[in-house]
């Protein structure tokens, strides 16, 4: 069955569709990476460039401007066009990944596009919070060019961050699938965040997106944001399939399906799924694979590969709370909990920083039973569509 699709503006198709106007005569400072493209593939940059825009500095998130570089992996100052000057927003400290007042010297205009994915962990709604934030500091003007969430706009997942988890990967409480666009999250977590709302950013919000609509019913194409997001499929099962990063299981990066595939050496494939049970809206298939790099590499993993089969019922948050308690049951002696330092924190165990909270870990350490975890982490959509609604854009 083909997918229906609507002629979705993201917000860079609406600027542009306008002249540009918002920008003439301005000084400007970009954060944009690879998929920040107009609906014919052309990136932000050379759109503003090629129609004599003056951009004084470029930002790039994490994984730099064109997406090369892996997660946590400091990147460097990016090779410039000619009179433009390219600054990391993610390098080898905390403090890299906020924007410094002589970054906005020269700049009367911050300008933000970048594709979100639609969960609290991906980092790119942070790294414009901060940007937005320091450029309130410096008495310059922020402008976000929307984009759609991917997901879709109605379903949400998992639990609120609690007080104390604050990361990269996690600033504010809002459900690990939230439901928002990134210019909504942006000013929810501006606001939450103590931020003056007389400084709170300009939109310019996507035409024609209303939140029922998944990226692949809008019409836009779709570049991958960062090396391990490829498909839409990748962000479906991304809500619940980046908690692996928080453990000593491979969540397929090294591979070419990432967050699709997980399982570890020793891990019977077969079993895993058994114990799992059947999954609402997907079905899990047994396999063995073997990562070309990070965890595991080079080693076979025995594990599964899900296939969603009906996304408006599937919840990746809620099938990886049931993997977890299986593998821990079966597999006790294969898993583990990840105890490096991750994006900057070493006091915080992973997990905990992409659960938004300790409980999750203990009650699964704990051997409470998965359906009722899930009932007790996941928080009740009416409530989350009440706290956001003064920040919703779209019908």
């Amino acid at each position: 069955m083909k997918t229906r699709k609507s002629q979705v503006l993201s917000g860079l198709d609406v600027l542009v569709r306008d002249d540009l106007a918002p920008l003439r005569g301005r000084s400007i400072a970009l954060l944009a990476h690879a998929a920040s493209v107009s609906r014919d593939l052309r990136n932000i940059l050379d759109i503003f460039l090629e129609n004599g825009l003056r951009v004084v500095r470029v930002f790039g998130p994490e994984h730099g401007f064109w997406a090369v570089a892996q997660d946590m992996e400091p990147v460097g100052a990016h090779p410039a066009y000619a009179g433009i000057e390219f600054v990391s927003l993610y390098g080898t400290t905390e403090q890299s990944l906020t924007p410094g007042p002589e970054h906005f010297e020269g700049v009367d205009l911050l300008v933000c596009d970048l594709l979100d994915v639609g969960s609290r962990y991906y980092t790119f709604v942070n790294s414009v919070v901060f940007a937005v934030e320091a450029a309130a500091r410096a008495g310059v003007e922020s402008l976000i060019l929307d984009r759609p969430n991917p997901l879709g706009g109605v379903h949400i997942e998992g639990p609120l961050l609690e007080p104390g988890f604050e990361s990269f990967v996690g600033l504010v409480p809002v459900p690990v699938r939230h439901g928002l666009t990134l210019a909504e999250l942006v000013c929810f977590a501006f606001v939450h965040r103590g931020g003056n709302p007389v400084n709170l950013p300009g939109i310019v919000p996507c035409e024609g997106w209303k939140r029922a609509l998944w990226w692949d019913q809008t019409g836009l194409p779709w570049v991958l944001p960062s090396p391990n997001m490829p498909t839409l499929d990748t962000a479906t099962v991304y809500p619940g399939g980046c908690l692996i990063e928080g453990t000593t299981l491979s969540e397929g990066r090294g591979t070419t399906r990432p967050f699709e595939l997980f399982g570890a050496p020793g891990l019977d494939g077969a079993k895993l799924a058994e114990a799992i049970g059947p999954v609402p809206g997907a079905i899990l298939r047994p396999l063995q694979f073997k990562p070309t790099f990070q965890k595991h590499a080079g080693v076979i993993c025995g594990g599964v590969q899900i296939h969603v089969t009906d996304r408006a019922h599937f919840r990746s948050w809620n099938l990886m709370i049931h993997a977890f308690s299986a593998i821990l049951n079966l597999w006790p002696d294969r898993f583990g909990w990840r105890t490096d330092a991750y994006e900057f924190v070493r006091e915080i165990p992973a997990f905990d920083l992409l659960a938004g909270s300790s409980s999750v870990r203990e009650a699964l350490e704990n051997g409470v039973d998965p359906d009722e975890l899930i009932a007790e982490q996941t928080f009740p959509a009416a409530t989350w569509l009440e706290t956001s609604e003064p920040f919703r854009l779209y019908e």
